[in-house]
């Protein structure tokens, strides 16, 4: 841990404290930060307050003639007038400089030196500075002495509350190159933040930046891809004891190959288990951050108790996972994975994509939410969420498909959409897909098996449905498997008109191809 002049950022408070150890801020933590305990497995448990989650409506990107042209704005990104950002900023250095210590955590965001970014945080908190030490990539002794000034920089005064009528705001300033955070304590503001800033960014640079896992193959390197919302186990089958995990949530796709923004994982953790997850559950001990759960006087954690919030989380370095790959850089994709939970029970366990298809499902971004989620959901609801990633977007959706898309053509890449929701049925008649019948399509994919795997055409959707794999049972086409193929296609209809319905707002910005590609209701 050194000290640091942060003058220069207008910071004048004396006691600043850079990239101190893990050890250093639990014991700041424990003495400083009320709440915050020790787990007895070694994790650092704290609290974000009101916000337990990402505030959406509160995320504004300042309207600037330079990047103005570039954004994509609408419901994801509202703008920001420079002058309500400058006064922001002055907010939270004001704020900042009313505290008696400051945390400073340089890192790097991006593995490949070539593309990688220098992020600052400046923060007042000892969990939130241990959490980014987590999830940015932690450089080496030579490397902090040589860091010199960062390429981005994040105000994080989220204690303190904003001057707004909602009191919070998550501000970016793509030309000063900053974040400004006022009014939520949640950590996860930071991390998204430096996605959003890597999501305008790689594009600039004519590389594609996503939002999905990544594996590799341990043999040859080449990667694998999935794609997919909560829910969806975008976390889950990337643990795969076959393969080596490159990364859980960010990456891009340059003319090397791919490669992790982070140098973390960031798990849900609500109800897990030491044999659901063991991967993940093993790794949260010290070093480890676990947001908003609840904990008995000895220090135990009841993951499944959602009182404060069912959004609890775990923050952890990505080396506590053994299968990982360090750096975090692997060859070009063979294989891309979109899934979706389809909590209708239409879409079939496995379908090959072809390129247009791939372009209109990966815009679409497809999942379902189940009944009793939600107050007020009580059948199944379709969520869409453009390229699987839509709060986190800069540039408009076509950009980062058009990307994917010269990216496949160039690769040969095969694409598949991978249902891990419900057969025989919709929720509440079916049942969930059995996890072990979707790793085994995961590791056919994987090992090429599918390739030249028997298929049929489904009548709906268009997709080529793949109809018999080795070691799953007789669901593979969907209609087969309910017990009135009417009410099936009356669902199959319902959904396709959902999905055109959702596709309009995008028909005047892509070709006649992918807009064909599409459900015909």
């Amino acid at each position: 841990m050194t000290s640091m002049d942060l003058t220069a950022h207008g910071i004048t408070v004396s006691d600043i404290r850079r990239n101190p150890s893990p050890a250093a801020l639990y014991e700041d933590a424990v003495c400083h930060d009320p709440g915050t305990r020790i787990t007895e497995s070694g994790s650092l448990v704290a609290y974000s307050g009101d916000k337990t989650g990402r505030s959406p409506k509160d995320k504004r990107i300042v309207e600037h003639p330079d990047s103005k042209n570039d954004v994509w704005w609408g419901p994801i990104n509202f703008p920001l007038d420079p002058a309500v950002y400058l006064a922001d900023r002055e907010r939270a250095k004001q704020c900042l400089n009313s505290c008696v210590r400051l945390y400073i955590i340089d890192g790097f965001a991006g593995w490949d030196p070539a593309y990688r970014i220098k992020v600052r945080v400046i923060c007042s908190r000892p969990y939130h500075a241990l959490f980014m030490y987590t999830m940015l990539i932690r450089p080496s002794d030579e490397e902090l002495a040589s860091f010199g000034e960062p390429d981005h920089v994040i105000y994080n005064a989220g204690k303190f509350a904003a001057d707004n009528k909602s009191r919070t705001t998550v501000a970016l300033s793509l030309e000063d190159s900053e974040i400004v955070i006022l009014g939520t304590e949640y950590a996860g503001e930071m991390k998204k933040g430096v996605f959003t800033v890597m999501n305008y960014l790689m594009p600039k640079r004519g590389v594609l930046s996503m939002h999905c896992s990544a594996t590799a193959d341990p043999k040859t390197h080449r990667s694998s891809l999935l794609f997919g919302l909560s829910g969806t186990g975008k976390t889950t089958l990337s643990a795969d004891p076959n393969r080596l995990l490159v990364g859980d949530d960010e990456h891009c796709w340059t003319d090397d190959g791919i490669f992790n923004i982070e140098g973390g994982c960031y798990a849900k953790t609500i109800d897990l288990s030491l044999k659901s997850e063991p991967d993940i559950y093993q790794a949260l001990r010290f070093g480890a951050v676990l947001e908003n759960v609840v904990l008995d006087e000895n220090g135990v954690v009841d993951f499944s108790d959602g009182s404060i919030t069912e959004n609890t989380r775990g923050a952890y370095p990505i080396e506590y996972i053994s299968n990982a790959k360090i750096p975090g850089v692997a060859g070009h994709p063979t294989d891309v994975i979109f899934l979706t939970c389809d909590a209708f029970g239409v879409l079939p366990p496995v379908s090959v994509l072809s390129p247009a298809q791939a372009m209109y499902h990966f815009i679409s971004g497809y999942t379902a939410k189940v009944a009793g989620t939600e107050v007020g959901v009580t059948e199944p609801e379709a969520t869409f969420s453009a390229c699987f990633g839509a709060p986190f977007l800069v540039w408009h959706p076509a950009k980062y498909a058009e990307m994917l898309a010269a990216k496949l053509k160039e690769h040969g890449t095969n694409v598949w959409l991978v249902n891990t929701g419900w057969s025989c049925g919709g929720y509440g008649t079916g049942s969930r897909i059995d996890l072990n019948h979707t790793r085994a399509i995961i590791d056919a994919i994987h090992t090429g098996m599918l390739v030249d795997a028997p298929t049929a055409v489904d009548p709906t959707f268009g997709f080529e449905v793949v109809t018999a794999i080795p070691g799953v049972p007789d669901i593979l086409v969907p209609r087969d498997t309910w017990a009135d193929p009417s009410d099936y296609d009356e669902a199959a209809k319902k959904l396709a008109t959902l999905f055109s319905d959702n596709f309009e707002q995008f028909a005047t910005i892509v070709g006649p191809d992918v807009h064909e590609a599409g459900p015909r209701p």
